[in-house]
């Protein structure tokens, strides 16, 4: 009896091997991977504004924290993913992930819901199909324009997962179940006008008494000349600005108008959102448009299904096909549909330099990423380099 307690105590009190140097890096340096992993997913995440579509509410150049959990976290659908990196590897352009395993949407509960005027950022909806070699392109915009043969034969073109498309960040116009329509700029949400936020900006056609102009006016009104104003006659310039800007612009003495520009209603553009040549809508008169909310029912027709054809058959899944007069889904006939998600309708800021739901139409709500909340960097690429960093814009909400 002592002596296997003996034993015990002798294994027991053996001194254990201590780790190598080398060893507990590596434990250290995979700590911190899955760490920053799970925060990065479930909780906040660094994003930065590449392009001007949200101009003057986010500038280029704006380091952004971005929430996941205002909208409740989104459950990876592609769990395998290499990390940090979002579809591509930095150094060699491969894949980042493996789509051999996907999971179903899943959401975690989240503080509120998605509100109008919410600045979001999302998976871009039609970043489904990608032609690798021109990435800032839009696949589906290019097959319209040159043919389904002319891209996909000359480009390597492939299928992301919806977690691993382009990322993009606009406003929320509207949620589901409202009813979005523009009239010569001005868009109006269930028939209510909504007014451009005072940070949004617009384009106008600004006509001078004198040709003799000194343009560094318009630089302490906050302009960059070189980007915000264009010649376009021997008087008259187009300007890009907020309605507070363009007010002070109308009150210089040597200003003889100022005048918002817009496509004329009834002037089709071919590639605003739904692409259909019965619709005579352009970016800055379209509608009215439903917008989807889960539980609803829409009939199926030659007016709906241009609007609705999309999401029936890549967001939600369903097999859809034209039969005679009417249509098929999953193989059987159908006069309605169901939605079974939520949608919205996101916009940029920068009117007539956005990329947004006019062009592509509804963001289904698996695509959401996540709140923009603040701003905790800001940097611009002119000037020195004590200047480059905007100081005013550190550490500032968004709204």
């Amino acid at each position: 009896m002592n002596w296997k307690f003996w034993q015990k105590e002798n294994k027991d009190t053996k001194p254990k091997k201590k780790k190598s140097r080398s060893r507990e890096w590596v434990d250290a340096i995979l700590f911190a991977v899955i760490a920053a992993t799970i925060i990065r997913v479930f909780f906040i995440e660094a994003y930065t504004i590449p392009t001007g579509s949200m101009e003057r509410s986010l500038l280029i150049g704006d380091f952004l924290f971005v929430s996941k959990v205002n909208y409740g976290p989104r459950v990876p659908m592609t769990p395998v993913a290499f990390p940090f990196a979002h579809h591509t590897m930095p150094l060699t352009g491969t894949k980042a992930y493996w789509d051999g395993v996907q999971w179903k949407y899943r959401r975690l509960p989240g503080l509120s819901e998605i509100k109008r005027n919410d600045v979001v950022v999302f998976n871009y909806p039609q970043g489904d199909t990608v032609a690798l070699e021109i990435q800032d392109v839009d696949y589906y915009k290019m097959v319209r324009s040159e043919g389904w043969d002319a891209i996909n034969k000359h480009y390597t073109v492939v299928s992301r997962p919806v977690d691993k498309r382009e990322n993009y960040i606009k406003r929320c116009i509207g949620i589901a179940g409202d009813i979005i329509s523009m009239k010569d700029g001005l868009v109006s949400v269930n028939g209510k006008p909504e007014k451009l936020k005072s940070t949004g900006q617009m384009t106008y056609a600004v006509t001078f008494k004198t040709a003799d102009i000194n343009f560094s006016v318009f630089e302490d009104l906050g302009f960059n000349i070189s980007e915000d104003i264009n010649q376009s006659s021997p008087n008259t310039y187009s300007f890009t600005g907020t309605e507070p800007m363009m007010d002070k612009v109308s009150k210089l003495d040597f200003v003889q108008s100022v005048k918002e520009v817009t496509q004329p209603e009834g002037y089709q553009e071919k590639d605003v959102f739904p692409f259909d040549p019965k619709r005579n809508w352009n970016a800055d008169n379209f509608g009215p448009i439903l917008i989807p909310k889960k539980g609803m029912t829409v009939q199926l027709d030659s007016v709906s299904m241009p609007l609705y054809e999309r999401s029936i058959r890549i967001y939600e899944g369903n097999k859809l096909e034209k039969a005679g007069t009417g249509w098929l889904i999953n193989g059987k006939p159908a006069t309605s549909y169901t939605f079974k998600m939520d949608y919205y309708w996101m916009m940029g800021d920068n009117r007539h330099n956005s990329l947004d739901s006019r062009y592509w139409g509804f963001v289904p709500e698996d695509h959401i990423v996540g709140k923009a909340l603040f701003i905790w960097m800001s940097y611009n690429t002119n000037g020195s380099f004590f200047n480059k960093i905007r100081w005013n814009r550190l550490l500032r909400g968004i709204n």
